[in-house]
């Protein structure tokens, strides 16, 4: 690779001989540039050397340059390849010319001559052929001059056009550069204006944002007010509700009470007092009753302990039968 950056930046390939010296020299150039190696490890003290990141830059870039020089030997070779195609295609349109030449003129001359030896008509067909071809080759010859000229007259005047267009290509470039130039003034123009009215809408939406959030804690608070008076409404109509029953309850206490009052009125207005006799009659039979309920009661109390008795003997005889 050194010996690749010496020849690139010495023009020394310029001539065979420079080339042979420059051939001849790099085992000077090795030996020149491990001294110089040799010298920097003395001084510095440690091993010159590249690095890995280093080494692999300077690889990726020769293999660029090897990739480059490919590409350029491939495009030489395909141009090349198309020229010796060309001069190949060329070479058969002579060879097929000169074929069919040599064939006129071995039926037109050569087959004449030998059937007519030391004749004058075979040298004069040989004169007219002769004169012929040069008549021939002038008729092309002018031709071609013709075409040759017309072909040079429309190369000037493609040419011209294509100066004339150079020139109006660089009259529209001008001014479709000051066209630009405008454009980008009055679009710079415009962007300034946008930028004003975008700071007056961010002002003027900064305050609507205010006034956005204020409106929106009085409607909270609104709504904290209102969500508290409807259930603070729902608790009195449950109350009222439950007032309404209770007044509907003791309407209908108080009617049942006026109409037991009524027949309470009724019955006083129509009771009359028994005479003494009659009560303490009464009074002594109803003592009697009370008397003779509790003597029932001890019978009854007496009639269960005997049945009590009675139960627990039949089941001892019912347990005895059982067991024999």
């Amino acid at each position: 690779m050194l010996e690749k950056w010496y020849r690139k930046k010495d023009p020394s390939a310029q001539s065979p001989e420079q080339q042979s010296e420059m051939h001849d020299d790099r085992p000077k150039l090795t030996q020149a540039w491990a001294r110089y190696q040799s010298r920097l490890h003395r001084v510095m003290g440690y091993p010159l050397g590249l690095t890995v990141e280093q080494k692999c830059e300077l690889a990726e870039r020769e293999l660029k340059e090897v990739k480059n020089e490919i590409q350029r030997m491939k495009e030489d070779s395909e141009q090349t390849l198309k020229y010796l195609e060309a001069s190949i295609e060329e070479s058969d349109v002579w060879w097929t010319d000169t074929k069919k030449a040599m064939s006129d003129f071995e039926k037109k001359i050569i087959n004449t001559a030998s059937s007519n030896k030391g004749s004058i008509i075979a040298s004069e067909k040989l004169l007219r052929y002769l004169e012929e071809k040069n008549l021939q080759r002038d008729l092309l010859k002018e031709k071609l001059r013709l075409k040759n000229n017309v072909l040079k007259r429309y190369k000037n005047k493609l040419q011209r056009q294509l100066t004339q267009k150079e020139q109006i290509g660089e009259i529209l470039c001008k001014i479709r550069v000051q066209q630009l130039q405008i454009r980008d003034a009055q679009y710079l123009k415009k962007i300034d204006e946008k930028n004003q009215e975008m700071l007056q809408l961010k002002l003027t939406s900064e305050k609507t944002l205010q006034l956005l959030n204020f409106y929106e804690k009085k409607l909270q608070d609104a709504v904290e007010t209102s969500t508290s008076l409807m259930k603070d409404i729902s608790q009195k109509k449950e109350l009222l509700e439950k007032i309404g029953r209770q007044a509907a309850l003791v309407e209908e206490q108080r009617a049942k009470a006026e109409s037991v009052n009524r027949q309470l009125q009724k019955q006083l207005s129509e009771y009359r007092v028994p005479p003494v006799l009659s009560y303490v009659q009464k009074k002594m039979a109803v003592t009697d009753l009370e008397n003779s309920l509790k003597t029932w009661e001890r019978k009854v109390a007496v009639a269960k302990m005997s049945l009590q008795s009675y139960r627990r003997a039949w089941n001892q005889i019912k347990v005895s039968g059982n067991q024999h």
